[in-house]
């Protein structure tokens, strides 16, 4: 069995979302978010065994940029099977990979058992929509399930900045033009700007992780275009602040007029093992941009945002803590994991307590 065939078992299996490689360990698998050993795989790995499936996984540019950084991301297909997303990086002199599985096929919303209001959030003609949450907690799954309600239901021109470029969308009623971060654009800021001199209508950015990159898919987003991208948030008053952060203090509150009249909605996000123990499922927080919270994040008053959810269920608004309810309800999460999760963890078994 060599790494090819690991990989292609795993691609055929929903409860598996990552490969690590490493010298002298065997292939290690995420496991509905838990680490373990790839069982049949018959021995530990070389160290220059790792260092060989690296060079094979990679093209020629990407293995020198690998020698003069010491890590690489690029993204490695299997025709007929999968996607991975592939990070190497050097640890100890010795080279290792961590692959984070692409599906071959965009989930639907509804496969994916998300909240209806995210279609309605998709077919919005301008703003800024945000999925934000920690790294492997699903945001990439969630935006390209948005983007291709978009493809299917608008003639538009769609542009992604990816680093790498993950799932791969084909065109239908909309033309998609997926750029990559590195191959095809120097990096998200010069990505962006030269996107908006590409006549758009949608934009999605891979992760907003500088001011420049910030400011122009704010200023996008003013302009009438729709802009959907990621942030490593945990809920919507952090993304706010964090975005406000950002900015120098003499322009953090244009920044907060410019955010309040832009933000359409912040979707955050965290993967839990399903009961049965054989998937994941996503718990959502969603924060819809209604007239009150546009006022909230206008006057700086971000710690008000809760109070907004807890009152906003007309508008599609759902708090974490409910959502855990929710799927502990439904039987697809357990007690323990709905309270580890949980913001309020007392607040969750009072709620879960109040409904057996």
């Amino acid at each position: 069995m060599d790494i090819i065939d690991v990989m292609k078992d795993i691609s055929q299996n929903q409860a598996i979302s990552d490969l690590h490689l490493t010298g002298k360990q065997k292939p290690i698998i995420r496991y509905t978010g838990k680490l373990q050993n790839y069982q049949d795989y018959p021995e530990n790995l070389g160290i220059q065994q790792v260092e060989d499936i690296a060079k094979d996984l990679m093209n020629d540019k990407q293995w020198q940029e690998f020698l003069d950084k010491g890590e690489v991301d690029f993204s490695h297909s299997i025709p007929g099977y999968c996607r991975f997303r592939v990070n190497a990086f050097r640890q100890r002199g010795s080279v290792s990979l961590a692959l984070r599985v692409i599906p071959g096929d965009i989930p639907t919303i509804d496969e994916l058992g998300l909240p209806q209001i995210l279609k309605k959030l998709s077919m919005q003609h301008k703003g800024l929509i945000l999925c934000t949450g920690p790294t492997g907690s699903g945001k990439s799954t969630t935006l390209a399930s948005m983007l291709n309600i978009v493809n299917k239901n608008r003639a538009a021109h769609i542009i992604t900045l990816e680093d790498p470029i993950e799932y791969l969308h084909t065109h239908n009623k909309s033309i998609v033009h997926q750029r990559e971060v590195g191959n095809d654009t120097l990096n998200f800021a010069n990505g962006l700007r030269a996107a908006l001199r590409q006549d758009p209508d949608v934009i999605l950015v891979g992760e907003m992780r500088d001011l420049e990159t910030i400011s122009i898919a704010l200023e996008a987003s003013e302009t009438g275009h729709l802009v959907f991208a990621t942030l490593h948030t945990n809920d919507a008053p952090s993304t706010v602040e964090r975005i406000i952060d950002v900015f120098p203090a003499h322009e953090q509150q244009q920044v907060r007029i410019q955010l309040a009249s832009s933000i359409s909605g912040i979707i955050s996000q965290q993967l839990l093992p399903h009961k049965d123990g054989k998937s994941r499922v996503a718990a959502l927080e969603i924060l819809i941009a209604t007239s009150a919270v546009r006022n909230i994040i206008r006057e700086g008053k971000t710690h008000q945002l809760v109070s907004a959810m807890q009152t906003g269920g007309k508008y599609g608004m759902i708090m974490m803590n409910n959502y855990l309810v929710d799927l502990y309800n439904q039987g697809k999460i357990e007690y323990e994991e709905a309270v580890r999760r949980a913001d309020d963890p007392e607040y969750v078994k009072k709620k879960i307590k109040g409904s057996i």
